[in-house]
């Protein structure tokens, strides 16, 4: 009886063993995305930006890995259930980049090539003066009374439609 005690006993000492190194291996792969995520915002050069999010990608899926291999207990498991689960995940993966790509293609194609659509993000809107004090107000109303004639007047133009 005292056999299969100690058994267990070594059995829980190397699983949490196992559980310290993984929780180490995420904690430094946390801090590096951390700092390389603050180093990052100094930057200036662009391809630079993208290298480092790059690798912060990469680190994230591998912390995604350790995750899903020892706390989810995917790495212990049989070969064609890690397949039933991993594949339909690749899958989902695939489709949201395929569908972000395509509506990214959309939106550029369109400012591009379609002159009287431009995405309401893009048009720079100019500031207006604020006025303040009654005098100035008094002195405004006639000016927005002038402008609203103007307005009522003139006919805006159709597009044309090609």
């Amino acid at each position: 009886m005292s056999h299969s005690h100690t058994d267990q006993e070594a059995h829980n000492a190397e699983a949490m063993a196992e559980i310290k190194k993984v929780t180490i291996i995420l904690s430094v792969f946390t801090i590096i995305e951390l700092i390389l995520g603050f180093w990052m915002i100094s930057m200036t050069s662009v391809s630079l930006k993208l290298a480092i999010k790059g690798t912060i990608v990469i680190l994230m899926m591998a912390k995604a890995f350790y995750i899903v291999a020892y706390f989810m207990h995917l790495k212990h498991e049989v070969k064609n259930l890690i397949m039933t689960i991993v594949v339909p995940l690749l899958l989902f993966v695939w489709f949201i980049s395929a569908f972000l790509w395509d509506g990214s293609s959309f939106r550029n194609l369109r400012n591009n090539y379609d002159p009287h659509f431009k995405e309401q993000a893009t048009i720079k809107v100019e500031q207006k003066e604020e006025e303040h004090g009654a005098a100035k107000h008094e002195g405004s109303e006639a000016k927005h009374e002038g402008a609203e004639s103007k307005h009522e007047t003139a006919k805006p133009e159709p597009a044309p439609y090609y």
